[in-house]
């Protein structure tokens, strides 16, 4: 039996997920979560599932930042299973070491038959979506990412700086770089760029 933890913000699509899983003789769902946070919430306090299907996009902690807190200390095997294909969100997934990367638009019988591949030791993630990871080229620094999410957010340039331990002036040099290699006219504009991407 394999023990599976659903994570989806939606809950029309996680209990479409769920159900479509449960009807499988191998597969039980031990978890259905909305948000990566209650996925690390119900982790605390129970045993890692098996395998771990999560969203991306989702409030609190997104799947791409779950899956890389987990990257280190859980057993499970993590696939992402979206709607966006952005080249930075599937490279940022495969640096996170997850089994597999699906496309929501994919059938019900694609995704059993990758669930069950990848429950026998194998990775399962489409050429094409390979190709464009290899072919992502981030500019950014991880620093100026982390600066550029947090103003994103509406931070002040000092509370960016008080949040990430840096001074002030760090700071505006990490936004001013990210600007200009995104060649955005602010660091609104370069947020959004960079979302769009999927670096962010």
């Amino acid at each position: 039996m394999t023990d599976v933890m659903v994570v989806e913000d939606q809950s029309l699509v996680r209990d479409a997920i769920a159900t479509l899983l449960s009807l499988e003789d191998k597969i039980e769902i031990v978890a259905k979560c909305a948000d990566g946070q209650a996925a690390l919430d119900w982790l605390a306090n129970n045993p890692a599932p098996d395998l771990i299907l999560s969203d991306i996009e989702m409030p609190k902690v997104s799947g791409l930042h779950l899956a890389e807190k987990l990257r280190d200390n859980c057993k499970s095997k993590f696939v992402i299973m979206t709607t966006f294909a952005k080249p930075g969100y599937i490279k940022r997934a495969l640096q996170a070491g997850v089994a597999g990367f699906i496309l929501k638009e994919a059938d019900s019988e694609y995704l059993l038959n990758s669930i069950q591949s990848i429950i026998n030791g194998n990775k399962v993630i489409e050429p094409e979506l390979a190709m464009m990871a290899l072919e992502d080229n981030n500019p950014l620094s991880s620093k100026e990412a982390k600066a550029l999410t947090l103003a994103s957010e509406g931070l002040t340039t000092k509370e960016v700086a008080a949040r990430l331990f840096l001074s002030e002036g760090t700071i505006r040099n990490y936004l001013s770089e990210a600007i200009t290699k995104l060649h955005a006219t602010n660091r609104v504009d370069a947020a959004r760029i960079a979302k769009q991407k999927g670096w962010l």
